[in-house]
């Protein structure tokens, strides 16, 4: 006897990676089988989107020059910095003026800040952060990112953002690094190009974050964990701008990467749970809300003064 679920999941995972379907709506597919047959695979999901973000991120890299990659990156640090720094200080009032635990307040404002999951998972050990904290924070995080994939394109559109816009206006205001090349993806090719730049050029800010963390909460003996796939990001894009490789083949490897990260945000989608919905709380979420609607406007006035 055919089981429905296991079913739908492997078809809908085969139309991803056909490019049938764009990525808010695999996103939404995926959230829709999580809450209604639930996922079949759930531990394989958790472990496919660890892993295949990061192999989509590294081949979009062989779609990118190196040049126009540090000259984007240049061009956007005063925003990047000033938006880390004022997201993190307004997180830390807001905790406060909450009542919240201290570090489930700050894995919140760093997973805003900088990368989402990323962010918190390299932040938590640091600050000796309970697994408590890091799941709400990471359910809180995940919410948002879901509602960003799906309405920042379409936002970015009213507000007629160019391609160069909405790629530097993502990668600071979406949390998480899949959900920013998603909603960029569906906004354009530039718009990817300079997202996924932008957006990996920003996670490096984990190393002082983490520090600084270190220093706040004075923890002894932490360790930092960097996310190391962005070597792998930067090595590519290095290849693209040698000419090693001709069009045909770097056209084919980012083609490939883009049905990816297709499959790895349905993967995202599926493994939302009500169980982790009704463990995030009003005070977290209220707290990331106001986080976000922050960091969203503060980083659009930016781009469209300052680019």
């Amino acid at each position: 006897m055919l089981n429905v679920s296991r079913v739908l999941f492997i078809g809908i995972a085969v139309i991803c990676l056909t490019g049938w379907i764009n990525s808010a709506a695999a996103l939404l597919l995926g959230v829709v089988l999580a809450l209604t047959l639930g996922n079949p695979f759930a531990a394989q999901s958790k472990v496919g989107v660890k892993h295949l973000l990061k192999i989509a991120v590294i081949g979009l890299g062989f779609g990118i020059q190196a040049g126009e990659a540090l000259a984007t990156s240049v061009d956007t640090l005063g925003i990047t910095a000033m938006t880390i720094v004022t997201t993190v200080l307004l997180g830390w009032l807001l905790a406060k003026s909450l009542n919240m635990d201290r570090h489930l307040g700050h894995l919140i404002s760093s997973g805003t800040a900088i990368c989402g999951g990323s962010a918190i998972a390299a932040v938590a050990p640091v600050i000796n952060a309970h697994n408590k904290h890091i799941t709400v924070a990471i359910a809180v995080v995940f919410l948002l990112n879901a509602v960003a994939l799906l309405i920042f394109p379409a936002i970015g559109t009213y507000l007629d953002l160019t391609q160069y816009q909405f790629g530097v206006w993502s990668a600071i205001a979406i949390h998480d690094t899949s959900s920013v090349v998603g909603a960029a993806l569906a906004y354009g090719d530039e718009a990817l190009k300079t997202a996924t730049t932008v957006k990996l050029a920003r996670t490096l800010w984990i190393i002082p974050l983490a520090l600084v963390s270190m220093v706040m909460f004075k923890s002894q003996d932490s360790t930092i964990k960097i996310p190391w796939f962005i070597a792998g990001f930067i090595i590519a894009m290095l290849i693209n701008s040698a000419g090693w490789l001709p069009e045909s083949v770097t056209g084919g490897i980012t083609l490939v990467a883009k049905r990816l990260l297709i499959l790895t945000l349905f993967l995202v989608g599926s493994s939302l749970s009500l169980a982790d919905i009704k463990e995030t709380g009003w005070r977290p979420m209220l707290m990331a809300v106001i986080l976000w609607l922050f960091i969203s406007i503060l980083s659009w006035f930016m781009v469209v003064n300052w680019t």
